[in-house]
């Protein structure tokens, strides 16, 4: 639990007995690779944060393709944020890429952990903050950049993601069929 500690103390300040507090309103949980968390069409119950492993949230298309959206690593956190912050029904499905160990809040203990430590509030805003500006900005090299550079721009960026994610997925995150990325990772060799 220290990540999560060193996590919370990047964004706000609280001592152990606080953090103690905080803790126990999550629950851990130890999932498989390619273990679904959430499925389309069910109520948004959980926000994870990842201790160990990697997610990803995704949704399927017209064509019955799997478009990934996100992913989630060591201290980012992942749920369907409009779905859970509104109790409905998700459009998106959450699986483990990895092995994985996370936290996981419900909506009624994120309400109780807000009353009883109104610091968090702090905290959730400035990670919602940081991921939508994140969101932001990838919108915007989706735009101005050709698959190319886009995909030269992401493994620069996260060259990590590159090494430990499924090249299929990452190709699924980039918008590029499998075979598409082959090409363009085959031509940046030669």
């Amino acid at each position: 639990m220290e990540t999560f500690k060193a996590h919370l103390d990047k964004f706000i300040t609280i001592n152990d007995e606080e953090f103690v507090s905080i803790l126990s309103f999550f629950q851990v949980l130890k999932v498989k690779k390619k273990e679904n968390l959430m499925l389309e069409g069910n109520i948004c119950q959980f926000k994870y944060f990842v201790l160990e492993g990697c997610l990803r949230k995704f949704f399927i298309n017209e064509k019955g393709v799997e478009q990934t959206t996100e992913f989630a690593i060591e201290n980012w956190w992942m749920t369907d944020t409009f779905a859970f912050e509104k109790q409905m029904k998700s459009s998106f499905n959450i699986q483990s890429v990895e092995n994985s160990s996370l936290l996981a809040i419900d909506f009624p203990s994120q309400e109780l952990l807000l009353q009883k430590h109104p610091v968090m509030e702090r905290y959730f805003r400035m990670v919602y903050q940081t991921a939508y500006a994140a969101a932001e900005k990838r919108i915007r090299f989706i735009y101005e950049m050709t698959k190319e550079e886009y995909y030269i721009h992401f493994s620069t960026l996260y060259p990590w993601f590159i090494q430990r994610i499924p090249q299929y997925l990452i190709a699924s995150f980039l918008g590029f069929t499998p075979e598409y990325l082959s090409e363009i990772r085959a031509k940046l060799r030669s």
